[in-house]
C-alpha cells in the first residue's frame, strides 16, 4: 500500500474570544491550493458559517468539540465531539438528584454565539424543567434562573469566579450553579477555590450545588476537595486522535457518519473512579 505524505497544521487565535480572528483564520487557510481537508472548532457558529461560505470551499470540512448551527450543518461533512445536549441533560440529572425539590438556580456560560455551549445550556433546563425548548426556566421542574443569569463569560475564568461572586452576593439563598464550561475551574482554580471555601459545607450537605462540565487532574482534584457536586467531562484526547482519520476518509471520499460522538466521562465528589458513557 502506498502511503501518501500529510502535513498538518493547527493554527488558531491568541483566544478563544477572538472570534474575528478565528474566522479570518478559516478563511485564509481554505483559501489556500495545498489545503485539503480542515477541521474547525466554531467559538462564533454563524461567523464561521459565513467564513466557510464565503470561501465555497471544494475540499471536505468538518467540526470539531464544537458544531455550526443546525440551519447551516450542511457546510461541513461531520461533526466530531461530544455530545453536548447530553452532557448537560446529564449535569441536570445530577442537580435533580441533589435537590430534589428544585430551588434558584444560575447557568454559567462562555461565548454566547458558541453553538456547543448552547447546546449544553438546553440540555440542562430540559432536563430540570421535564420539558423541551425553554430559553429560561421559570419554576419549571421546581427550578427557577435567578436575574441576571445565563452569564456569559466569554471564555474567562477569572470573570467566571467573579461573576459566581456577583450573583451569590446578590441572590444569597442561590440553590446551585449549573457551569457549562469548566472555565473558572481550570482558568481560575485558586478563586474558585476561595470563593467555594465558605461554601464547602453547603455542598456537602447538598444545600448548595456547583455542577461544571469537563474533567481535568485540576478539575477532578476541586471535586474531590468537595468544592463541586458532579463533573460531566469530554474526551479532548479521543477528538484530537481521531479527527485526521476521519479527516483522511473524507479526503478520500469515503463514507463517514454525521455526527461522530466521542462520549462523556462522569464522577461526584462522593464517586472517585468516573463512570464513561458512550
Amino acid at each position: 500500500m502506498r502511503l501518501r505524505p500529510i502535513t498538518v497544521s493547527t493554527p488558531g487565535p491568541a483566544s478563544t474570544s477572538d472570534e474575528a480572528g478565528e474566522a479570518q483564520i478559516v478563511q485564509d487557510m481554505l483559501g489556500k491550493s495545498d489545503t485539503v481537508a480542515m477541521a474547525i472548532s466554531p467559538s462564533n457558529a454563524p461567523l464561521i458559517a459565513n467564513a466557510v461560505k464565503a470561501t465555497n470551499p471544494k475540499i471536505p470540512v468538518m467540526t470539531l468539540d464544537a458544531d455550526l448551527k443546525k440551519e447551516d450543518s450542511a457546510l461541513r461533512k461531520t461533526y466530531l465531539g461530544t455530545d453536548n445536549y447530553l452532557m448537560g441533560f446529564r449535569l441536570g440529572e445530577y442537580l435533580k438528584k441533589a435537590k430534589p425539590n428544585g430551588g434558584m438556580v444560575c447557568l454559567i456560560e462562555g461565548n454566547a454565539a458558541a453553538d456547543n455551549i448552547l447546546r449544553r445550556a438546553s440540555g440542562t433546563r430540559d432536563s430540570l424543567a421535564g420539558k423541551k425548548d425553554l430559553d429560561r426556566l421559570k419554576g419549571e421542574g421546581g427550578w427557577t434562573e435567578v436575574a441576571g443569569c445565563p452569564v456569559f463569560t466569554n471564555d474567562d475564568g477569572p470573570k467566571g469566579v467573579q461573576a459566581m461572586s456577583d450573583i451569590l452576593t446578590a441572590n444569597p439563598k442561590i440553590d446551585a450553579f449549573v457551569i457549562e464550561g469548566g472555565w473558572p475551574l481550570f482558568g481560575a482554580p485558586q478563586p474558585y477555590r476561595q470563593l467555594t471555601d465558605q461554601y464547602k459545607a453547603q455542598i456537602a450537605s447538598n444545600r448548595w450545588s456547583s455542577s461544571p462540565p469537563t474533567p481535568s487532574v485540576t478539575k477532578v482534584a476541586i471535586a474531590k476537595e468537595g468544592r463541586v457536586e458532579a463533573l460531566v467531562g469530554q474526551r479532548p484526547f479521543e477528538m484530537g486522535y481521531k479527527a485526521p482519520s476521519v479527516m483522511i476518509d473524507l479526503i478520500e471520499g469515503k463514507k463517514v457518519e454525521d455526527p461522530v460522538f466521542t462520549g462523556l466521562d462522569e464522577c461526584t465528589r462522593k464517586r472517585r473512579t468516573p463512570a464513561s458513557r458512550k
